[in-house]
């Protein structure tokens, strides 16, 4: 069993800025990729940043290339998203997956873990 556990939204002004934190615990062994997806309502869900075990593979979607941050701490079986630069477009439930696969760092479907996610609102 494995679970996910974000936190760290809330409400903030454009151009003001979250960090947001994404526990995995249970059986942690393994995980190689970690991402943050969000969804914006009547939106599918969209990836945002990913990041490998290793840290040298990341991506970021292009919109907030430049403004997010992601990263990892393996010991602590965490990954963060600080994003900077907001606006009311990144509004969103932000989503963390994990997974064990190796693989495309970008495709929802290739995320087996998932947390309840943690609501990101942007007020102009």
């Amino acid at each position: 069993q494995v679970q996910v556990v974000e936190s760290g939204g809330g409400l903030v002004q454009a151009g003001g800025s979250l960090r947001l934190s994404c526990v995995v615990s249970g059986r942690t062994y393994g995980i190689y990729k970690m991402a943050w997806f969000r969804q914006a309502p009547g939106k599918e869900r969209q990836f945002v940043a990913a990041a490998d075990r290793s840290g040298r593979n990341i991506e970021y979607r292009s919109s907030v290339e430049g403004r997010f941050t992601i990263s990892r701490d393996n010991a602590k079986n965490m990954a963060y998203l600080q994003m900077n630069s907001l606006n009311p477009d990144d509004t969103a439930v932000y989503y963390c997956g994990a997974s064990s696969n190796w693989g495309n760092l970008m495709n929802s479907q290739g995320y087996e873990y998932w947390g309840q996610g943690t609501q990101v609102t942007v007020s102009s």
